[in-house]
């Protein structure tokens, strides 16, 4: 408890006038949700992950993720299954932790906007996640002018796209992206874990997309999937980390950078409290004005949640 305890105050910042005032509120912007004993099963995880197959549940993420600051949580897709778009919004609707949901539907397909019309009539529901995942390929997706149109939809319902695991393909396409629909409020996840290509041509055009991307006003990066496995081992230092924090920082800048953990798969890598450490650390040497905006409201820009409880900020 006293560990629990030294974690949920560790963000405390003194004000100018040297006073220390309260930890900030945390709004975690990368979730996930599951339950492997549905009859159905799940899709994801797999049945031989031992780390991941078991109930990731609202119960059990708040019982986690709250004694560290956490306030609210915005639930990110690990299924395909259209269905599951529902699933989710019924659970969600059962725990106030949950502001926000970010569901699977496929731009192009002749199901798009049916479903889109009915989900976005939940005020829970708050974008779909694309790109790297499920066979999907969001730039295939720019020469489809049905795909084109649907996600224009998505953006004149004041929604948002994810785009998931980076690759200098998918930097090079989110470009292309908001170069058509620069009305379209993208947020691209787990930025911290992409290698650095070992191409040097390679390395400069990801390094030229980044910039570009990052003068955006509406593309956001996640700090997400900030742990990684080197070497057989996960290191726990900020040193490690703060290089590619760095840049992501300079490429961004304190507006247009969001707070997600990857709850659970993050646990592949190391504790909830372990990830959540390093970006504190990390944004400890930054204004409490700056922490503020990373670690919650830049998430209410991006996602344009509304609070379920008293405890969350507004």
């Amino acid at each position: 408890m006293k560990r629990r305890a030294l974690l949920a105050g560790a963000f405390a910042l003194p004000s100018a006038s040297g006073q220390v005032v309260d930890p900030i509120p945390i709004i975690d912007s990368h979730i996930h949700l599951f339950d492997p004993s549905r009859p159905q099963g799940v899709p994801w995880p797999s049945k031989d992950n031992a780390v991941l197959y078991k109930p990731a549940l609202p119960g059990r993420y708040r019982s986690i993720a709250t004694p560290l600051g956490v306030k609210g949580a915005i639930v990110i897709e690990c299924s395909p299954w259209p269905d599951d778009n529902e699933w989710v919004l019924s659970l969600a609707a059962t725990d106030r932790i949950v502001v926000g949901t970010v569901g699977h539907l496929q731009p192009g397909a002749p199901a798009f906007r049916e479903q889109l019309e009915r989900l976005r009539q939940n005020p829970l529901f708050r974008g779909i996640r694309c790109g790297n995942l499920w066979g999907a390929d969001i730039g295939r997706e720019l020469s489809n002018a049905d795909a084109i149109a649907d996600l224009k939809r998505l953006a004149e319902a004041d929604l948002e796209l994810d785009l998931a695991n980076p690759t200098p393909k998918l930097i090079a396409d989110t470009v292309r992206l908001t170069d058509a629909l620069p009305e379209l409020r993208v947020i691209v996840d787990h930025l911290p874990r992409m290698d650095p290509p070992s191409d040097p041509r390679i390395r400069m055009e990801v390094d030229a997309n980044l910039r570009r991307l990052g003068e955006r006003r509406r593309v956001y990066a996640k700090l997400s999937g900030v742990l990684r496995r080197v070497d057989g081992r996960v290191p726990l230092d900020l040193a490690f980390y703060k290089p590619a924090l760095d840049r992501l920082w300079d490429l961004f800048g304190e507006d247009r950078l969001v707070y997600g953990s990857d709850w659970p798969n993050s646990d592949q890598w190391g504790s909830y409290a372990d990830s959540l450490r390093i970006v504190r650390e990390f944004l400890n040497s930054k204004s409490r004005a700056a922490a503020e905006k990373v670690l919650w409201r830049n998430s209410v820009a991006a996602y344009r949640w509304t609070k379920r409880d008293a405890q969350q900020p507004a």
